[in-house]
């Protein structure tokens, strides 16, 4: 073997395995965590983080050296394993790393504690800016697609499901939200505890944290219970632009099957403006911009709350299948337009039929990359899958398919394969030449 055949083997023999290639640092082998408590403190005027997580996991091998997502903008100070310290912790390149003192055998129960704290910043990727920012007046998480390690150290990815528990102090004029039921909140003084408990399994990049001068009020007439979360000058803009969110939750749990979570649905609306919104698990955030009086973003308040069922509750197990988030999430766009009395999902279809034939056809809807992950022609033609699915099977088999598919993946997670699998179980007809044409083809099949 040549010197240069020697040198490139060991240079690569170390390399760590890969879970997801559309994200290959994040992710971490060798155990399984079942929940995370957060027990933090934010000062918003210094933008200020610390805190301690304490995760309870379960391990999948021997275990001897294991590691975390954690952002190099936060330090650790303290580790501990089953309450030992470890032989050796360090943080280098977006992870902790942690080294037992002796291994401890497969089935092993581990609760780790960590003590960390920092500056929170945003992490930079092929996506932007993605996870915890500073507002102007307070701070949110967009978590979406890596973005949980630049607040806490966790398993950063979409299969590895967990419950929560986040207890969040921060200054006292300060509304502070995180996932879940709304478990206490102590007023002392200068500042105010939070305890939020999200007890349905969750992907880490949906846990969120919302902080600035909000007030909060529950929505009426809704068959869950709906809260919104704002500012208090954005109040009637409010009122007019998400007034429709109970018909738009009747519709969806019609059509896709009982909302996922006991404790409701929460919309927040910060004081800034954002580029787009986004969704959490249990709740979605959007930018001052998007409530602006004239119900201009409501088609994007109708695919938040549709993400509660396709992202939220049945979540991709590797990132290249997110057309099972964003298609089914923007065909759900198309089924409000025509149930508030817009253009019809068939004529919504055709029009982005029309654009997509005169799009670029180098994009694979089941492998797009990661570059492309959240290209709108994911979701265009991932919602004019289903449209073409619908119109082979029928409505009855359609609508039924989705009920079982919420149903089935309930809080877990699903690839392309187990869709269309399912899928058989409702058609009178092979879907093969369908799949071919939509899924696995560059090509804008005739509609």
């Amino acid at each position: 073997m040549s010197p240069a055949k020697k040198a490139l083997r060991k240079s690569t023999s170390h390399q760590p395995p890969v879970i997801d290639p559309y994200l290959p640092r994040n992710g971490n082998f060798g155990y399984r965590v079942s929940r995370y408590e957060l027990d933090l403190e934010y000062k918003v005027a210094i933008n200020r983080l610390a805190g301690t997580v304490t995760i309870t996991a379960v391990t999948l091998a021997a275990l001897r050296t294991f590691t975390l997502d954690l952002s190099d903008a936060l330090s650790v100070s303290k580790v501990t394993v089953n309450g030992r310290r470890p032989g050796h912790f360090r943080c280098a390149a977006g992870k902790l790393h942690i080294t037992l003192g002796a291994a401890l055998p497969p089935g092993a129960a581990m609760t780790i504690a960590v003590r960390y704290g920092g500056t929170p910043r945003p992490l930079r990727t092929v996506w932007g800016e993605v996870g915890f920012e500073e507002l102007s007046n307070g701070a949110l998480v967009a978590g979406q697609p890596n973005g949980a390690a630049s607040w806490f150290p966790c398993d950063d990815h979409p299969a590895a499901k967990a419950s929560f528990h986040i207890r969040i102090s921060t200054d006292s004029p300060y509304y502070a939200l995180a996932n879940g039921e709304l478990l206490s909140k102590q007023v002392r003084a200068s500042h105010t505890i939070w305890v939020y408990e999200q007890a349905e399994p969750t992907s880490t990049y949906l846990i969120t944290l919302q902080i600035g001068e909000y007030t909060r009020y529950r929505l009426q007439k809704s068959p869950v219970p709906m809260q919104a979360v704002l500012p208090e000058r954005l109040r009637r803009n409010f009122d007019h632009d998400f007034g429709r969110q109970p018909q738009m939750m009747k519709l969806f749990i019609r059509q896709f099957g009982p909302y996922p979570l006991a404790t409701g649905y929460t919309v927040v609306v910060t004081d800034d403006d954002l580029e787009i919104p986004l969704e959490a698990q249990g709740l979605s955030i959007f930018g001052a911009n998007h409530c602006d009086g004239r119900r201009s973003s409501e088609r994007l308040i109708a695919h938040e709350l549709a993400h509660q069922w396709f992202g939220n509750s049945v979540t991709v197990r590797r990132w290249r299948d997110i057309w099972l988030h964003e298609g089914f999430a923007c065909y759900a766009e198309w089924l409000w337009s025509e149930e508030s009395g817009g253009p019809s999902a068939d004529e919504r279809a055709r029009i982005y039929h029309r654009k997509l034939r005169d799009s670029p056809h180098d994009l694979l809807l089941t492998d797009p990359g990661p570059a492309d992950m959240f290209d709108d022609r994911v979701y265009k033609r991932g919602a004019l899958t289903l449209h073409a699915l619908r119109g082979v099977i029928g409505d009855d088999n359609f609508f039924a398919l989705l009920h079982d598919w919420t149903a089935r993946y309930r809080h877990s997670t699903a690839v392309t394969d187990d869709f269309t699998g399912l899928a058989a179980n409702h058609a009178e007809v092979s879907l093969r030449a369908l799949w071919d044409r939509w899924l696995y083809s560059k090509d804008v099949p005739d509609l």
